[in-house]
């Protein structure tokens, strides 16, 4: 029972949380994972709702702004370096797929930051634009909302937001995501549903094919690409304009290194003037200070911006106390997703600190890593049910919070948000057994 911090006895609470749990569809929504069940959503504010709705907004500006610096990087029209670091360790075919005008200005269809809640609000650890969970999102709102609560994109946001912004096509996934196959199935065939004998949706694998949709929702990583049978056959449909594959083939969308781009000093100016003095400020009070590990020697005149010292060495150096930070791969490998390749550097001894940040900055010619900060979350309580016993156990843990937005029309929606709660000794959070997963519900007054 980690995390648990004492027994809840209330007899209709332990019945929600049964009922959550009967309600889970026979073939589970996760592969060979499991989670635990609570008896209510997590709550948030309403100002908070109301703070989630403007970020879809200023995280799509982002994006569109990310999408169009590279595109000038790699035109001439800003600096080379830019294009040429995003494209750092890319196989050459799919870099010139990305630059192909026929894609000029799609970004995904789906956004979706992980947000660590803190004591002052929340901070974006990462944005996710091949996310998993939005079936199991769905599914979540639908049965709380079944329960009396008020749902974040109401019962059946996800569901909307994600026919709104495909209504119909393939759903192809690979091998290595193969984990997430039952919730995209259970998601294909409630939007069958609603959809009724209009456009379709599949669950396919990565076989090539001769009957594809005009709409292909691409639920695979770039990294992986050379493992992906219909690769090539979808790259080459779409560059003619025979299909659509969303999310585009875009590698430079999918790299973490855009939060150190979004704070070097000499972008500054582009960024204000593509997200507006307003969006810029708000975007910089939740998206961590973030360095680029770059070997390159400072003059002996500079210093690292906020680390105020000269070298990385120094950084090698520092105490215990003064790593409050975060080292990462930036993307394009198979380390980047699920915590895997992020190292929280106040958890290893010394040795392994030097080790890891030295081993990152010699990649730097062809796999790009990060620093951040480190901000740690707040501790809340929530309730689950304890499967051994029987009853309902509280936990104090910390929150990953994920919500999902559909840009379409003039606004970008909000369609619902996941909460991940972790024991409140993890500092990475992420999906785990011991995790408890709700839906967000706005709190009553």
């Amino acid at each position: 029972m980690s995390g648990s911090a004492g027994i809840v006895a209330d007899g209709e609470s332990l019945d929600r949380a049964r009922r959550v749990r009967a309600a889970l569809p026979a073939g589970g929504l996760f592969e060979d994972k499991a989670w635990r069940v609570s008896p209510r959503a997590f709550p948030v504010s309403r100002d908070l709702a109301a703070e989630l709705d403007q970020l879809g907004f200023r995280l799509h500006q982002f994006l569109r702004a990310c999408n169009q610096l590279y595109r000038l990087s790699a035109a001439g029209r800003q600096p080379a370096w830019i294009a040429g670091l995003l494209d750092r360790g890319k196989p050459p075919e799919l870099i010139e797929a990305a630059r192909d005008r026929m894609f000029r200005d799609e970004i995904p269809t789906v956004i979706r930051p992980d947000l660590v809640l803190t004591d002052d609000g929340f901070t974006i650890a990462e944005l996710d634009s091949v996310p998993g969970g939005i079936g199991l999102t769905a599914w979540l709102g639908r049965e709380y909302a079944a329960l009396g609560e008020d749902i974040l994109g109401g019962a059946h946001g996800m569901l909307e937001g994600f026919a709104g912004i495909v209504p119909g096509g393939d759903i192809v996934i690979s091998a290595e995501a193969a984990t997430y196959r039952p919730e995209m199935e259970w998601l294909a065939a409630r939007l069958n549903e609603r959809q009724g004998d209009t456009r379709r949706w599949r669950v396919v694998d990565d076989a090539p094919r001769d009957d594809w949709q005009p709409t292909v929702y691409r639920f695979f990583e770039l990294f992986d690409l050379a493992n992906v049978r219909c690769a090539g056959q979808l790259i080459e449909k779409a560059r003619a304009g025979a299909l659509r594959v969303t999310p585009p083939f875009k590698p430079q969308l999918e790299e973490k290194l855009w939060f150190a781009l979004f704070w070097l000093r000499p972008l500054e100016a582009y960024w204000l003037r593509e997200l507006g003095e307003k969006s810029l400020a708000a975007l910089r009070r939740v998206i961590p200070y973030t360095w680029l590990l770059d070997p390159a020697p400072l003059p002996p005149h500079a210093v690292l911006p906020r680390l105020e010292v000269q070298s990385w060495d120094e950084v090698a150096a520092f105490s215990q106390k003064q790593r409050e930070l975060i080292l990462k791969v930036s993307g394009f490998s198979d380390r980047a997703w699920g915590s895997r390749g992020v190292i929280v550097a106040q958890d290893v001894p010394h040795s392994a600190w030097r080790e890891a940040l030295e081993g990152a900055l010699a990649a730097y010619g062809h796999q790009p890593h990060l620093l951040q900060q480190f901000h740690k979350g707040r501790v809340f309580e929530h309730p689950w049910l304890d499967e051994e016993s029987g009853a309902l156990a509280t936990m104090k843990g910390r929150v990953r919070l994920c919500p999902y937005f559909f840009p379409g029309g003039d606004r970008v929606k909000c369609a619902g948000a996941l909460a991940t709660i972790c024991p409140q000794d993890k500092k990475l959070l992420h999906g785990m057994s011991d995790a408890i997963l709700v839906p967000t519900a706005v709190a009553g007054d």
